[in-house]
């Protein structure tokens, strides 16, 4: 019998299947790997603001302004993906719906 609450597990292959799906009712399709690039900016984001913590289940609140702000910098800098910023907002708003659906994320009151 475990005692603790079990974390939710952010499954990144997961993630881009749901992402994919929620993009296309805007009628966008992004490449796997855009994806994958926008999620790796978005861990090394939240990881640069101390928001990531092994094994805890602390709330934490995220600009999102300010992630925005990070991923396009990054984009621009590395340019290794060609996405614009309504793009990489709209790939945003499906990784919050996928942390939303496996209990990650939830909406602010």
């Amino acid at each position: 019998m475990k005692t603790e609450k079990e974390l939710p597990e952010f499954d990144d292959v997961e993630a881009v299947k749901f992402i994919q799906k929620f993009v296309q009712k805007d009628n966008k399709k992004f490449t796997d790997e855009d994806i994958e690039y926008i999620l790796d900016v978005i861990f090394d984001y939240c990881d640069s603001q101390g928001l990531i913590k092994e094994d805890s289940a602390e709330e934490a609140e995220i600009d999102e302004a300010a992630m925005l702000d990070f991923i396009m910098k990054t984009i621009k800098k590395e340019q290794i993906v060609k996405l614009t910023e309504e793009d990489v907002e709209l790939i945003l708003e499906g990784e919050f719906e996928y942390g939303k659906s496996i209990g990650i994320y939830k909406e602010m009151e």
